[in-house]
């Protein structure tokens, strides 16, 4: 059975999918139906894919920045130490020239770095994306099924409330014409005597 990544895969090709995780939208859907392990696991793996970009891009311009000065002072001692008489500014140059290789491998490292990062993020938050919408749609399902059932109750109540109501006020009426009945056949001395003897019962 295919996963569900891949099912959905071909409709988000080339679709542009927003960062989640630098999403606040994205945070407050998880406070109406709680993240599973996968989503926080997802959401921990593309936290640090991001990380790791800001990370690359800080070096890669602290590096290029260090390379510049030192270029600079290669520029400034040039012609001290290609006199070969001042052997400090020559060694100094030297020190310059094996830094400027170690940041051009930096540079080089944080490039490629920065070109893989991309998709990587991408695939991560698609992932997340996909694992995203199952959870909230799981909910949607749930909450759909108990508000259905939650109707058919309320119809059925009200059914049912709307026929006591009814047997209320026919029993409601039943009781005043057959104490007008009894009253007008037996007389309110008879009725009061039986009134009281039955209040007395009730209590």
């Amino acid at each position: 059975m295919p996963k569900v990544e891949e099912i959905y895969a071909p409709a988000l090709q080339g679709k542009k999918v927003p960062i989640l995780t630098l999403d606040n939208k994205w945070h407050k859907l998880f406070t109406q139906t709680k993240p599973s392990k996968q989503i926080v696991k997802l959401e921990e793996e593309l936290n640090s894919l991001l990380k790791m970009q800001g990370k690359a891009n800080q070096e890669l311009k602290s590096v290029k920045k260090l390379k510049k000065k030192l270029m600079d002072e290669i520029v400034e001692n040039a012609e001290d130490a290609s006199s070969g008489k001042d052997k400090k500014a020559e060694k100094k140059m030297e020190e310059n020239s094996r830094l400027i290789s170690e940041c051009n491998e930096k540079i080089a490292e944080c490039e490629e770095l920065l070109i893989k990062l991309p998709n990587q993020i991408d695939a991560a938050n698609k992932k997340l994306m996909i694992k995203t919408m199952e959870v909230c749609y799981v909910t949607l399902e749930k909450n759909k099924k108990e508000i259905e059932d939650a109707s058919v109750w309320i119809e059925k109540t009200r059914e049912e409330l709307k026929n006591r109501l009814v047997k209320k006020q026919e029993q409601e009426q039943m009781n005043q014409e057959l104490y007008a009945y009894m009253h007008d056949i037996f007389g309110a001395d008879v009725i009061n005597i039986f009134d009281m003897e039955y209040m007395q019962k009730e209590k």
